[in-house]
């Protein structure tokens, strides 16, 4: 396994959020997290990379990243990990980029903290990386603000791969898009499991995602796990009324 959580419980303040929740990533494998909006889904996601931010923290349980305990790191190592080993995809990329800086420019940035490249060995890589996704080699040089939301999109994938990490932590990376564009995105990630052979634990709400990308699904509500399989378990043979729900509010063509 790539990745192990048992019994974890996250809180915010003296709230918890998410409660005793376990799951395991096999290495190559996408799983996917779906629940309608307050899940704890998101928090899951943020708890493994080490952001969740002021006020959150994990009260209890462990976190394995290939095979190492990640809970007891400091923040510092566990900068290091989820910059290097283990990458992240926000719901919005072309918000957590500065407006006023380029993309390549922010992204080699980043990655002189971990790889001793030259600019050149950088774009280089950067290039070889965007033609895989979908990017112009032209958007290096632009701005965040004169992306499309799609393109801001594979700038962050970009980002969060650009390392080669075995990990990839998406959180609704589809979401804001259009359809179109949603399609598009997830073939693009699909893509990268097979040419990295990256583990991807991806965050949804909608189930048709889901049913597209996910080789196991772990269902949240409430900032609890009701129910973990297969695509095929999930869709085919839900025990859970929720689950079920959540099934029937895809569309239909």
């Amino acid at each position: 396994m790539i990745l192990t959580v048992e019994d974890l419980v996250v809180v915010y303040g003296k709230k918890r959020v998410v409660h005793d929740v376990s799951f395991s990533v096999k290495r190559g494998e996408i799983l996917v997290i779906a629940g309608e909006s307050g899940s704890g889904k998101s928090t899951i996601l943020k708890a493994i990379g080490g952001l969740l931010g002021k006020g959150g923290a994990i009260y209890d349980g462990q976190i394995f990243f290939d095979g190492k305990e990640i809970t007891v790191l400091s923040d510092g190592q566990r900068r290091k990990l989820s910059g290097e080993a283990i990458g992240f995809i926000f719901q919005n990329a072309g918000a957590s980029f500065c407006p006023i800086r380029t993309i390549g420019e922010q992204i080699f940035e980043a990655v002189k903290a971990h790889r001793d490249w030259s600019k050149e060995e950088f774009r280089a890589r950067a290039v070889d990386l965007m033609q895989k996704i979908n990017l112009a080699p032209e958007v290096l040089d632009e701005y965040p603000f004169r992306l499309s939301g799609g393109m801001a999109q594979r700038a962050g994938i970009l980002a969060a791969t650009i390392l080669e990490p075995k990990l990839l932590l998406a959180d609704e990376p589809t979401s804001a898009l259009d359809a179109v564009t949603q399609v598009s995105v997830a073939k693009e990630l699909l893509k990268l499991r097979e040419r990295l052979g990256v583990s991807i634990v991806m965050v949804t709400h909608h189930m048709g995602v889901a049913w597209r990308m996910a080789d196991r699904i772990l269902i949240m509500r409430k900032g609890q796990a009701v129910e973990f399989g297969t695509r095929e378990q999930i869709f085919n043979e839900p025990h859970e009324p929720y689950t079920q729900e959540l099934i029937r509010a895809v569309p239909r063509l």
